[in-house]
């Protein structure tokens, strides 16, 4: 089964998560651009404290190979911090329309 991850930033805006996804050439809302392999869904969720991340990925492998090549990178490049949380979860059922 896939492993889910939840990356959760403090104090990182709206803004910032779609200024992230312009360099790495994705959108959120349309699912159109360079989406990284072994992906299987992803979600960015806005609150007054920050972003969260919850991914489903088909292995822990291909979500390290993307954030060391593309990932990190771009964070860097708009001053994100490091995440206040990184979790990685076991799936044991997973559904999306």
């Amino acid at each position: 089964m896939s492993d889910a991850l939840v990356l959760e930033f403090s104090g990182v805006s709206a803004a910032q998560y779609r200024e992230v996804n312009a360099i790495l050439g994705i959108d959120p809302e349309t699912g159109e651009g360079d989406w990284p392999d072994g992906l299987t869904c992803h979600t960015g969720a806005a609150s007054a404290g920050g972003l969260l991340v919850f991914e489903v990925w088909e292995s822990q492998e291909a979500q390290v190979a993307f954030t060391n090549s593309r990932l990190g990178p771009a964070l860097g490049q708009v001053g994100l911090p490091e995440p206040a949380r990184a979790e990685w979860l076991s799936v044991e059922g997973h559904h999306a329309q």
